[in-house]
């Protein structure tokens, strides 16, 4: 089976099975499978929304998550045949203010898109306060799941 590993505002599809590993804090990842086709792939990406400046980059969910659409389209997937998780979003920095943090609104995204396309959302592990590290089976749209625990050093 072919591994690969994620980077932040990549993504990932591909007909031949995969592992693809990916590092979660208030990113968010989400895996598309194909139950028909038994194909799958995953975006990883920092911020909720591209502001329309610069180059539409799947390192924004709004791009991401449609990029990856469009790839497992590509690939010979029906939209109706996809089924969708969730993971990430993450509030890893102390928040004193009201607003929503970015985890929260790389969730939200997640979720507003997702509707938007009609894709059913069939497993999610987000928010809290604990990084995630994933392994995404393409060919079964399994997911392994660990979440990090911050810990700090303290010297003497």
């Amino acid at each position: 089976m072919k591994e690969h590993f994620l980077y932040p505002g990549t993504l990932y599809a591909d007909k031949e099975p995969s592992a693809v590993t990916t590092i979660l804090g208030s990113c968010v990842g989400v895996c598309f499978w194909d139950e028909i086709l038994k194909i799958g792939g995953i975006n990883h990406y920092l911020l909720p929304l591209w502001n329309g400046e610069g180059l539409p980059s799947p390192k924004y969910g709004n791009i991401a998550i449609t990029k990856l659409l469009e790839k497992m389209l590509s690939l010979g997937s029906q939209k109706r045949n996809l089924k969708a998780k969730v993971f990430g979003g993450a509030a890893l920095m102390a928040q004193s203010s009201g607003l929503l943090n970015v985890g929260e609104r790389n969730i939200l995204i997640a979720e507003d898109v997702l509707a938007e396309e009609g894709i059913k959302i069939i497993s999610s592990d987000v928010g809290g306060n604990e990084g995630r590290k994933m392994i995404f089976r393409s060919d079964t749209g399994g997911v392994m799941l660990k979440k990090i625990v911050k810990t700090v050093l303290k010297g003497k």
